[in-house]
């Protein structure tokens, strides 16, 4: 076995060396030695024979951020004759790798080859020797290790004389790096008065060298700045609290310097630093303190009720909510005049008046006042009370006061229409200081006021200007100002309410104006509407109100009307049925009194409109023109008669305009002399026109007066007197009566010569049957009932309506 070194130089080392290398390769390197074992070229399978020798590859190191001028020498490849055995001390170059191949002989025939990371580029071989080189600094940190394969080839054949093997190459780790701290500069709070050893922080240190060699990465920690309040961990990086009862009134901020080493603290080693600022955290032990015992305050007695008269405080040294207080009043002879109370931001005590000071009465007041903490925290209660007290004396100021009223305000009464001048009420004011100067009143008005009250400037007397009216202005203020001779300047006001009470000057009067409406077929007593009536005046001299008709009117046939004492009344129809047709509106007189003493009373009229209803009251038209819609008839309906109504006019028009189409004839007269036909332009007047014309002339010949005679012709022979034709026509029937005028006609030698016609409309006397036209319906009487056509259905409503009304007219 032949070992060679360009490192080693003393004997001693070259021991070393071979120790390391027998006993450190546990560690970090292994021996390896092969026997009979031979991996064969090209997918040969493995044979077993003699032991021979063969490759053998392991670890190889090289340090880390080398310098140096020349390549690092990493390891050699070398032929051996004998045995093989490998090894090397870990981290150091002093002892020579051998990689040897059993078919190099020495004869530069064997070419060795080096492939993998960083072949050629950082790891350089010598081809002949198979010496290997780093032609590099390596960083550790960035690249812990290189997988290579070397390979042994025939220099001429370029044959593989072995099978290639891969070894590493592992960069050797140095201490070139600190530890740092990521996370600081740190920023902590610990509360006061915490006990020693409490724990504030832990810290933490990072190394990048290998914590796996050596002490490069092993670190401690150390306090270079914050003793002796503060202590550190050297393994764990803990800060704790050094001292008892830290308190953050003496100090509150602490700033603390931690360092960290490597190499476990030895000499040679790198250190990182890092600021660790402490804050002690306040709780409440300490109490409050008034700086004084005995405070003194002043106040004018002219101070305001519920104004703030003084302040006062006291101090804590506490922060937050551990110095918040109270303050109360516990003793003193001000307690009932006083109040104090706390102002959360300043925590001060503010002193308010609960009652008015009275130099001349009490000119000076005690209070005993306390100030204590509203959170307590008990741990520190043997620390004492948490409250403090002192005495504040208060010394009331004598000042010129306004005049005072005997009362804070008055209430008056007068009544409206009163005189002028009559007296409302007087006020009183005075001087409430020694001197009792006289004091002078007078009334605050505004310029655009109406001014219905004076006052007497020396008594306070008020009285009336006008003439008040309660219905109009009810309730008046007034505000008086009361001054002393001796100083206007200091005046006093007092507002005077007065109050204008009712006389009985207005007389009652209906509510509202009523739409009352009547159906054309009410009933007798049936109530159509309920009327209630209004009173300006107040309530004692208005309701209750009586309803009643005027007594000096005669009795109203139609309506009348009743008291239903509750301040209304009901209208109340006296007869059966009302017609639109003969009367649309009626008017009811009424008179309604009020309640007041002397009671007043007014007149009013009614008007109460007919209207067509429904049996259940509910009011369907109010006109007399809407008969035809309430005949049942539709749109369609009248759409339809109105357009026979234009085919008749069409009609005729066409006739008139054939006529006149015609020959005119040779005789024209305004009546043809070949027909007895008798021509009125007179209208008549319609079934009720009794008067125009006597239509029993038609019916009846005995009723004619004379004789009539042909217009067509002038006669020329005397006829019968009119005496003997009417005791003729009285004594003989119809047929008779026809009989004797046809034979007339004939005889007649007057007549020309055609056939004339003659009508006779007479329909006889003494009919067992009677008559059936309506001509003489206006002057017979029936005592029939027609109301039972309304039960027949909205078919018979009209014509139950017609004899409803008719019904109506007669019993009126």
């Amino acid at each position: 076995m032949k070992i060679t070194s360009t490192s080693c130089i003393c004997p001693v080392l070259v021991c070393l060396c071979f120790v390391q290398r027998c006993y450190g390769t546990a560690h970090h390197s292994s021996i390896k030695v092969t026997r009979n074992q031979t991996k064969h070229i090209e997918g040969e399978t493995e044979v077993h024979h003699r032991p021979k020798r063969g490759w053998v590859w392991n670890q190889f190191f090289v340090l880390e951020e080398h310098m140096g001028p020349d390549p690092q020498y990493v390891g050699k490849v070398k032929e051996r004759a004998a045995g093989v055995f490998e090894g090397g001390l870990a981290g150091s170059t002093c002892v020579e790798r051998l990689l040897h191949s059993n078919s190099d002989k020495g004869d530069g025939s064997v070419k060795y080859i080096l492939t993998g990371e960083g072949a050629g580029t950082i790891f350089i071989i010598d081809d002949t020797t198979g010496d290997i080189h780093s032609t590099k600094s390596l960083d550790r940190e960035q690249k812990t290790h290189y997988v290579l394969h070397a390979q042994a080839i025939d220099r001429r054949t370029n044959k593989p004389l072995e099978p290639e093997s891969e070894f590493i190459i592992k960069v050797q780790d140095i201490n070139d790096n600190a530890p740092k701290f990521t996370d600081g500069p740190y920023i902590v709070t610990v509360p006061e008065m915490s006990d020693m050893g409490t724990s504030v922080l832990q810290v933490t240190a990072t190394d990048a060298d290998d914590p796996t060699y050596g002490n490069s990465a092993r670190v401690v920690y150390s306090i270079l700045q914050g003793q002796p309040y503060f202590s550190v961990d050297p393994k764990t990086g803990v800060i704790r609290t050094a001292l008892h009862n830290m308190d953050r009134e003496a100090r509150e901020h602490y700033s603390v310097v931690i360092q960290a080493k490597d190499m476990a603290g030895q000499v040679g080693g790198l250190s990182g630093s890092t600021t660790v600022n402490i804050t002690l955290t306040d709780v409440n032990d300490n109490p409050p303190r008034f700086p004084q015992k005995h405070y003194q305050l002043y106040v004018p007695e002219s101070a305001q009720v519920g104004s703030a008269v003084g302040k006062i405080k006291a101090n804590d040294a506490d922060t937050g909510s551990n110095a918040d207080m109270t303050y109360s009043i516990i003793n003193g002879d001000g307690m009932g005049t006083f109040s104090i109370s706390t102002d959360k931001e300043t925590r001060e005590g503010i002193l308010s008046l609960k009652k008015p000071l009275n130099y001349e009465k009490k000119k000076s007041y005690t209070l005993n006042i306390e100030g204590a903490n509203t959170h307590l925290d008990f741990r520190f209660s043997h620390l004492g009370p948490f409250k403090d007290a002192t005495m504040l004396k208060i010394i009331v100021g004598d000042v010129d006061e306004p005049p005072l009223f005997s009362m804070p305000s008055y209430i008056m009464e007068v009544y409206e229409n009163a005189k002028i001048g009559t007296v409302v009420g007087t006020v009183l004011a005075q001087d409430p200081d020694s001197a009792n100067s006289l004091v002078r009143y007078f009334i605050n008005y505004n310029a655009e006021d109406d001014r219905f009250f004076n006052i007497d400037a020396n008594t306070g007397t008020i009285k009336t200007t006008k003439v008040l009216d309660r219905e109009e202005t009810p309730w008046y203020n007034i505000t008086v100002t009361a001054s002393e001779n001796d100083n206007p300047d200091l005046l006093s006001h007092v507002t005077v309410g007065i109050r204008v009470l009712d006389v009985n000057d207005n007389p009652p009067e209906l509510a509202r104006e009523y739409d009352i409406v009547v159906c054309e077929n009410s009933k007798p007593g049936q109530v159509i509407h309920t009327i209630s009536a209004t009173d300006k005046d107040d309530f004692a001299n208005g309701p209750r109100f009586n309803f009643f008709l005027d007594e000096h009117l005669p009795v109203n046939p139609n309506f009348t009307l009743k008291d239903n004492e509750d301040n209304t009344a009901s209208i109340l129809t006296r007869r059966r049925r009302f017609s639109r047709t003969v009367q649309d509106v009626y008017y009811l007189p009424i008179m309604i009194s009020d309640g007041g003493i002397p009671s007043l009373s007014s007149s009013s009229t009614l008007t109460i409109r007919v209207c067509a209803c429904e049996r259940d009251g509910r009011v369907r038209t109010c006109h007399a023109e809407a008969f035809l819609s309430s005949a049942g008839l539709s749109t369609g309906a009248l759409i339809a008669i109105l357009l026979c109504v234009l085919i008749l006019l069409a009609i005729v028009v066409l006739f008139i305009t054939l006529r006149r189409s015609k020959k005119e004839p040779l005789i024209i007269s305004e009546e043809d002399v070949r027909e007895n036909v008798v021509t009125y332009d007179d209208e008549g007047g319609g079934e009720e026109d009794t008067e125009a014309f006597d239509i029993t002339a038609l019916r009846n010949p005995s009723a004619a007066e004379e004789l009539k005679y042909r217009r067509d012709i002038r006669p020329e022979v005397k006829l019968t007197p009119r005496h003997q034709t009417l005791s003729t026509l009285e004594s003989i029937d119809v047929q008779e009566f026809i009989k004797q005028r046809l034979a007339e006609a004939d005889l007649d030698p007057s007549v020309p010569p055609y056939d004339s016609l003659q009508t006779y409309a007479y329909e006889g006397q003494r009919s067992e049957a009677g008559s059936i036209s309506s001509l003489d319906s206006a002057t017979t009487q029936s005592d029939q009932d027609y109301q039972y056509l309304g039960d027949w259905g909205p078919e018979f409503k009209k014509l139950a309506e017609l004899y409803g009304e008719i019904e109506s007219e007669r019993t009126t």
